[in-house]
């Protein structure tokens, strides 16, 4: 395991992010129809086009492959260039999620807090927190333990 990531961080991205990611997966196989509805808060549901149907499952499954590259990379290594690498795709990839869903949600939408659904605070407030939480270790704010770590093993 990643037991060099301080407290906070390690909490975050070996137990919440693995947790959520696997939410993210079961979510859409339980309800395709209404994970698929809740991407954008305050629509009108409308029936399912086979299209949509295999968009929310695959989206589903990326999430799902995400929680296993999280335990998988996170729960095997103590090599903090591993770790580093793998925070920062995970940091590019959180920028993109959020830029998508401003996308389609718009502006007055996006910004519009009270109106979030449950998945609107994933897509945008948990995927927030997480990309903070990269950021703030990754710049050093949560201590330098991987030079710590580093420098006992020299």
């Amino acid at each position: 395991m990643a037991a060099f990531l301080p407290p906070f961080p390690r909490l975050v991205f070996t137990i919440l992010e693995p947790l959520a990611c696997i939410g993210g997966y079961i979510a859409p196989v339980l309800d395709t129809a209404s994970f698929a509805a809740a991407q954008v808060p305050s629509i009108t549901p409308t029936p399912l086009t086979s299209t949509t149907q295999i968009l929310a499952l695959q989206l589903g499954n990326c999430y799902g492959l995400l929680a296993l590259i999280c335990i998988g990379v996170l729960y095997s290594t103590n090599e903090p260039k591993v770790v580093r690498n793998y925070l920062i795709a995970c940091a590019i990839a959180d920028i993109g999620h959020i830029w998508v869903t401003y996308e389609v949600l718009g502006y007055a939408n996006f910004v519009d807090v009270k109106s979030w659904n449950s998945l609107a605070w994933g897509n945008i407030g948990f995927t927030l927190f997480l990309f903070a939480t990269r950021f703030a270790y990754l710049a050093g704010l949560f201590g330098d333990r991987i030079n710590a770590s580093v420098k006992k093993r020299a």
